[in-house]
């Protein structure tokens, strides 16, 4: 009969160097581990980066069968990095994760809060990630997922050709380049993010500081089958559209995109997008990862999904805290209509809580939020 589970909770920089090849073992064997959230680079640089970084060791029997990367935000832990990490679980081998509600007891959490578990749960609602898988590498195979999807999708990727041609029209020849590392560039981006942000009323999640450091700091390591960086689409002589994006293996994970709103209507991002993947095919890229489901335009580029589980695990008899005042003010503020209003709440005071490091900003963050949910409420009222 197998023993029981326990754990230690340590900095990642206690780790052995047998663990991290432990660690490297259980990604490499484990296939719903291949994003690069998962590997140890990521856990690595984001623990220096992260407030109250840790990883949980779970033993059984004196053997380590799991790794937890976490952080901790007052009583609350999240995985490592949140609200920057699209990717959680326990690191192990294919069939010996314990469950999400079983990591939770062990670490005596009052409440653990994941958007994106893969692995055993006990809890928690299924979500979908979307991604496209191309058959083989090189830029052929491009061409091959790009026939079959305009075949599929022949109205939307007719119209994308024409944006093309009406952007080249307008503003001269169309230039991608992938790869890019330069740190003046990134910060473009997180500017042009923070003006999303700001014109669509989420929460600023670069507000904090530590969040822009760590996308940089993820960009700075270039190592072997790991790392990040950003590809950037000219027209003429005009950048019209970025992305930063995560990597690792065979994998490219799309993360952070952004482009002029003012050429909204030639679809930039978009074109961005079908370069980099003809680009990352040509490097080797097999697996192209969109994140989370939400924006329309995912449905016509992804052929595979992921399934990954959303919960808010509460420790038994817990009935009030921060987040739970929060979301009873954002969900007031908004009028109160139904569960569906009340995940959505839940989800924006997950990334408050996870970016801001004090009670007194995460409690500001949820002020301001319930005042984007009332303005958006009683402008539907009205509309109605």
């Amino acid at each position: 009969m197998a023993g029981t589970l326990q754990i230690e909770v340590v900095k990642a920089d206690q780790l052995t160097v047998a663990d991290v090849a432990l660690w490297r073992q259980m990604t490499d064997a484990n296939p719903d581990l291949a994003s690069p959230y998962f590997r140890w680079e990521f856990t690595e640089i984001a623990s220096r980066i992260s407030p109250d970084a840790a990883v949980a060791i779970l033993t059984r029997d004196g053997r380590t069968v799991g790794y937890f990367p976490h952080q901790r935000r007052g009583s609350a832990i999240q995985p490592l990095g949140a609200p920057m990490n699209d990717y959680h679980g326990v690191i192990a081998m294919p069939g010996e994760a314990p469950t999400l509600a079983a990591v939770a007891e062990l670490l005596g959490a009052p409440r653990l809060n994941v958007s994106a578990w893969v692995g055993p749960s006990g809890a928690g609602s299924l979500r979908e990630t979307l991604m496209t898988v191309v058959p083989e590498a090189g830029e052929a195979s491009y061409h091959g997922w790009y026939a079959e999807r305009r075949q599929t999708w022949g109205k939307y990727f007719k119209d994308k050709e024409r944006a093309r041609r009406s952007l080249e029209a307008e503003l001269g020849p169309i230039r991608v380049e992938h790869g890019l590392r330069d740190p003046e560039l990134l910060d473009h981006l997180i500017g042009l993010k923070r003006d999303q942000y700001a014109r669509t009323g989420r929460h600023d999640i670069f507000a904090c500081g530590w969040t822009a450091e760590l996308l940089h700091a993820l960009m700075a390591e270039t190592r072997t089958d790991f790392g990040a960086s950003m590809a950037a689409l000219w027209a003429g002589d005009r950048l019209t559209a970025i992305e930063y994006s995560l990597h690792a293996g065979d994998r490219y994970h799309f993360w952070f995109p952004a482009y002029e709103p003012a050429l909204a209507r030639c679809s930039p991002g978009i074109l961005l997008t079908m370069d980099t993947m003809r680009l990352g095919c040509a490097a080797g890229f097999r697996v192209f990862d969109f994140g989370f489901g939400g924006e329309g335009y995912k449905k016509y580029f992804c052929n595979a999904t992921q399934s990954v589980r959303e919960a808010v695990v509460l420790k038994p008899g817990l009935r009030a805290s921060l987040s739970d005042v929060a979301v009873g003010l954002l969900d007031s503020a908004s009028g109160g209509r139904g569960e569906r209003l009340r995940t959505s709440v839940r989800r924006r005071w997950a990334a408050i809580e996870a970016c801001e490091t004090t009670p007194a900003n995460r409690f500001m963050g949820a002020v301001a939020a319930a005042g984007v949910a009332v303005r958006k409420a009683t402008g539907r009222q009205a509309a109605a």
